[in-house]
């Protein structure tokens, strides 16, 4: 799963907030066996997103029972 784009975080519902922070990987994980370099940058664009992602949720009404298992948590 690729991490969304912030213009997609900022059209995306509640739902979909909490299934990018249910299922994407850790921010630069995707990268752990390449050059440092790229690794570093991309962990920083993604923890960035994931910190927006976040941000998000709480502006929206943050999680609920019924959309945590919508999206595979048991609340």
């Amino acid at each position: 799963m690729r991490y969304p784009t912030k213009e997609q975080v900022d059209n995306a519902d509640r739902v979909q907030l909490l299934t990018w922070t249910r299922y994407l990987p850790s921010p630069g994980e995707a990268y752990l066996n390449g050059d440092t370099d790229v690794f570093y940058k991309k962990m920083k664009e993604e923890a960035e997103i994931m910190d927006y992602i976040l941000q998000r949720q709480k502006e929206t009404g943050g999680i609920t029972p019924e959309i945590s298992k919508a999206v595979g948590w048991d609340g």
